[in-house]
Parts: C-alpha cells; structure tokens; sequence
C-alpha cells in the first residue's frame, strides 16, 4: 500500500510540473517570429506525462492544459482551439501511456510511441475541430487539417521527435517514471 501511495504521489507531482510547462512554455516560444506557435510548446509536457506517469494522468494534464491555458492568458482562444486541443492532447497523454506500456522498453520504440500518438493525437484534434465547427468542409476542409495539422506543424513535430526520446530514455534510465507497472 505505501508503494501505490508513493507512486501516486510521484505521478501527481510530475502532473503538475507537466502542467506548469504546459502554462510557461508558450512564453518561451510566443515570441520566435514565425515559428513560434508551430513549436507546439504545450504538446511536449503532454507527451512526456503520458511517457512518465501513464495514460489516465496524460490524459488529465492534455484536458486541463489547453482549456486553463485559454482562462488564465486568453491564448489559445477557447473556440475552437483550445477546445479541440483539449481532444488532441488528451489523446496524445491516453495514447503515448498506453502505447509505450505495452511496447518493450528499447530506446527505438521510444519514438515508435512517440509517432504513433502524435499521429493519432493529431487526427483526434482535426476530428474535434471539424465537430466544433458545425461539420461543415467550407470551416475545415481535409487539406485544412493537412495544412495546420502537419505541414504547419512541422517544425513542432521535428522538436518532438529530437527532444523527447532523450528525455525519456534518461528518465527511465534513472528510473524516474511511473508508467512501467500494470497499475495505473
């Protein structure tokens, strides 16, 4: 019982650090000209609490970040993009806990959960995003979603893809995770 109790409390703890990265690294990319927002700052501390602590509390911090983010700052706007990222990124913190937990733990399958979330997170925020915009392709078309889900969003998914594998593998390496047992 005291180790579920300490492992709930470390998964609490890096929810919230995750939480608070997901609130102050906008202000750290926001003002790179051009590139800024396409860093998809929020999306890093999403991603690696669905590594660190599991799907439930990836999903949880993915929720809260977007929809406290557009309260607290006004950025992004609550309609419709905070809203369809709370989708995407609760999607990406199910999907990275659940995929990674299954997968063995080499440092290649690090990215193959990695790429695997990213894409179905994506196509879960396009799914929420059309949804929220009345189902009408004249607001959201599919090359829209292309556009602004994966070319804009380039230069985010190459960050991801160098920054976070890294990071994980130390982690766990130091075995700073939680998202290893069957209990979540």
């Amino acid at each position: 019982m005291k180790n579920r109790t300490r492992k709930n409390m470390l998964r609490l703890t890096y929810s919230a650090v995750c939480l608070a990265l997901c609130l102050v690294l906008p202000f750290l990319t926001g003002g790179i000209p051009q590139i800024g927002k396409a860093l998809s700052p929020m999306h890093i501390p999403v991603l690696l609490c669905g590594f660190i602590c599991g799907p439930l509390w990836g999903a949880a911090v993915g929720v809260i970040a977007p929809l406290l983010r557009s309260v607290l700052f006004q950025s992004p706007p609550m309609f419709p993009v905070a809203i369809s990222m709370a989708f995407e990124l609760a999607v990406y913190g199910v999907a990275t806990g659940i995929i990674y937990k299954l997968l063995p733990k080499k440092f290649s399958y690090i990215y193959v959960t990695l790429i695997a979330s990213m894409i179905i997170g994506r196509v879960a925020g396009g799914i929420a995003q059309f949804a929220l915009l009345g189902f009408d392709p004249a607001k959201f078309s599919l090359p829209m979603f292309f556009s602004a889900y994966f070319v804009g969003a380039l230069p985010g998914i190459i960050l991801h893809i160098a920054l976070i594998p890294p990071i994980v593998w130390t982690l766990r390496r130091f075995k700073l995770t939680v998202n290893e047992n069957t209990d979540t």
